[in-house]
């Protein structure tokens, strides 16, 4: 009896599987990215009007808050259209795409943002603290209601990016209304550049978090949460026919979707069909796993070099 290869393609409709929400997540997101993109621009204004480098640099993360949301968005579209034989797993891997050029964005940025305030911390420039003071309340409203809109979205890695950014830009606009008040209570400019430098060290520590996450899974790393050690402990304690468990390779195609390859050694009787069944219904049920590729093995036919006494060549 020779090997058996079983393939599990438990989301061939995985488009259609989050279709309910994904109109609704599109139309958030959608409306997000318009929010924060206009309160970019009257950052930016107000920023050069008033001299404010917090107030540019809030708005030089808020550019990159609503490339992510509008990111985010065109993952959600194009990620529910079906595979086609060019791209047999579909456009899911899109989001994550779209995650690690808007970390690597942040890196840039945060340096840009770093040599102008080391700059004005030694030429201070005038700040108008007003001017300054209102254009940060209107961006820390907006990152507000953002963050409402797009509350309970957290599972996906490009939204969770996309919340990341709002976040810490909402604690930048809190850095820049905390500079505008010490600017017109005590007229010490340096404030400016100083907190400038805080809300960089936000941005940094965001742009860490979503390259690393969406890099790992451009490099076809294991998901986080499955070690292929206790994988193959569980498939050889909890199914009879499985002698053991070898060759384990586990991947994501995007952050929800989990694959794995893997070869067993089936106990002699044991039917190659039944036994691959087993293996791809306690893998999605224990571990997430939802599209695996199982090959069977018997004892003879465990070494290549026994292929013949299989019937291989």
């Amino acid at each position: 009896m020779g090997h058996s290869h079983n393939h599990g393609h438990g989301t061939h409709g995985h488009a259609g599987q989050s279709s309910m929400s994904a109109g609704q997540n599109e139309r958030r997101l959608l409306l997000a990215a318009a929010l924060t993109g206009a309160t970019m621009l009257a950052e930016a204004i107000g920023g050069v009007v008033s001299g404010s480098l917090a107030l540019l640099a809030d708005a030089g993360h808020m550019l990159t808050d609503s490339a992510a949301l509008f990111l985010a968005w065109m993952a959600v579209r194009i990620g529910r259209r079906p595979a086609d034989w060019k791209r047999t797993y579909g456009f899911e891997r899109f989001e994550v795409l779209a995650a690690f050029a808007n970390g690597i964005a942040l890196f840039f940025i945060s340096a840009f943002i770093f040599y102008e305030a080391v700059q004005r911390i030694y030429e201070p420039v005038e700040v108008l603290g007003g001017t300054m003071l209102v254009i940060a309340f209107v961006g820390l409203a907006v990152n507000a209601l953002t963050l409402l809109l797009l509350r309970g979205e957290g599972a996906n890695l490009n939204v969770r990016a996309a919340m990341l950014h709002v976040l810490s830009d909402l604690l930048g606009s809190v850095a820049a209304i905390a500079a505008a008040i010490v600017i017109l209570w005590t007229g010490w400019t340096p404030i400016d550049p100083i907190l400038s430098v805080v809300i960089t060290l936000l941005i940094l520590r965001s742009a860490w978090y979503i390259t690393k996450d969406s890099g790992h899974i451009l490099l076809e790393g294991a998901p986080a949460d499955l070690d292929i050690r206790e994988v193959q402990k569980d498939l050889e304690a909890n199914i009879p026919a499985v002698q053991s468990i070898h060759h384990v390779h586990a991947w994501s195609l995007s952050e929800q979707r989990k694959m794995m390859t893997l070869h067993a050694l089936a106990r002699d009787g044991a039917p190659p069909e039944q036994v691959a069944k087993a293996i791809k219904e306690r893998l999605k049920a224990a571990f997430g796993v939802v599209h695996a590729t199982v090959e069977v093995e018997h004892q003879n036919c465990a070494d290549l070099s026994h292929a013949k006494n299989c019937g291989e060549t």
